[in-house]
């Protein structure tokens, strides 16, 4: 039986969300790994003298299946809860990073690192729709930008840790301790993941209930909304430009600046992500979710014009940083605003949907960054590109509305 449809018992726990919120922030610190490709990919360039496509394809493979994960573990938490499915996913990145560590090839690493992906997708895909589902619905953009802030920030950490890592070991080694301290940390985690009314004492009726007469849509009808297609793309469009830079981060500081510490950025970029997750959400509290991305897309698109002008490291220091700044509030607002315009009870589901954009995003910015770099010997024409995306994104933004309550599309 399903977990959110378990009976009463008397050994039943009360639900405690403050202990739910914090499990999936301790879950998604684990699942920012990706932010850190950069310091991966420079030492594949010159350790194993890999070229810069072939340095981003496993990054690329990575996005692709996450984005696929995370329709089918939304799907699943919605119908069988958090815990298991957050576990499957523990079990699936761990494992995936630990397997990079005997790759040595392309291929081999791209079907590890796609392993890692895809725990990653049924992790995220569960602890941001479990932490919405508990947030009280005046604090659910701060509660949920903290939350999500633990994806952004884990780079600060993890960077320092890879580059000693890699540095001191080497490339597999790194990604074997990383991948079974990973493992460890988000299956002990799941355990604690719960969701209202899944067999557990409340002292209070659930504070993520939904309003009463706001429409609830599954996948099905949320497909057939334009809304749908529009959310789709500003965040794919936006995803495309940050994904970028992030990705390249620190192979641009050489070329730009020829500073071989770009591992910094990295780490600053963290900071920033996370930040711009938490400063996204409790902005959007205040002023409207639709009014902050549409200033985030267009400040960091003004950002990416003035990117190829960053020569020196404090100048990549400002740009890194308005850039994590920016992509981590666009990603707090797409979670925020698919609970509000489609509503909470298929949640997993829907954001799961969502979140492919992010995935096909990750197949395009990473590869257009290499490409120009490996045909340019430069990042002009994929700093051009990415912010004529995040400017499509903003037009998108600006005609999007809630849909309408009288407007329900029938299965």
């Amino acid at each position: 039986m399903p977990e959110g449809r378990r009976p009463m018992t008397k050994e039943a726990r009360k639900f405690r969300p403050w202990l739910v919120i914090a499990a999936a922030l301790g879950i998604n610190l684990m699942l920012g790994t990706h932010y850190s490709w950069s310091v991966f990919k420079k030492a594949l360039l010159t350790d194993w003298h890999w070229t810069h496509v072939d340095a981003s394809l496993p990054y690329t493979v990575y996005t692709a299946v996450f984005s696929l994960a995370s329709v089918f573990g939304g799907r699943l938490q919605d119908k069988y809860g958090p815990r298991m499915v957050a576990t499957l996913g523990g079990v699936l990145l761990g494992g995936g990073l630990m397997a990079c560590s005997v790759s040595a090839d392309p291929p081999a690493m791209m079907a590890a690192y796609g392993i890692a992906g895809a725990g990653a997708g049924l992790s995220l895909a569960t602890s941001v729709p479990t932490c919405v589902k508990c947030c009280p619905p005046a604090q659910r953009g701060l509660i949920t930008g903290i939350v999500m802030g633990g994806a952004g920030l884990a780079p600060a950490y993890i960077s320092p840790l890879a580059t000693w890592l890699l540095g001191r070991w080497g490339i597999s080694a790194a990604f074997f301790w990383l991948g079974a301290g990973i493992f460890i940390v988000i299956v002990l985690m799941a355990q604690l993941l719960r969701v209202p009314g899944d067999g557990s004492r409340t002292e209070a009726p659930p504070p993520a209930a939904a309003a009463p007469g706001k429409p609830e849509y599954a996948w099905r009808e949320m497909l057939r909304l334009p809304e749908f297609y529009k959310l789709w793309l500003a965040y794919f469009f936006m995803s495309s430009g940050g994904l970028m830079i992030i990705s390249h981060i620190a192979t641009i500081a050489t070329a730009q600046a020829n500073w071989d510490n770009g591992f910094y950025l990295v780490m600053l970029l963290a900071v920033f992500n996370s930040g711009g997750r938490i400063t996204g959400g409790f902005l959007s509290d205040r002023f409207g979710r639709l009014p902050t991305m549409r200033a985030v897309f267009l400040i960091i698109a003004a950002n990416l014009l003035l990117f190829s002008s960053y020569t020196t490291p404090l100048l990549l220091a400002f740009g890194a940083a308005l850039t994590g700044l920016c992509y981590g509030a666009g990603a707090s607002l797409i979670a925020l605003i698919t609970a509000e315009f489609f509503g909470l009870k298929n949640m997993g589901a829907n954001y799961g949907i969502i979140l492919t954009s992010w995935g096909v995003a990750g197949m395009l910015g990473p590869l257009l960054g290499g490409r120009a770099a490996d045909l340019t010997g430069e990042y002009v024409v994929a700093y051009l590109v990415s912010a004529a995306l995040l400017f499509a994104a903003f037009l998108l933004a600006s005609t999007l509305k809630p849909p309408g309550t009288g407007r329900r599309a029938s299965l």
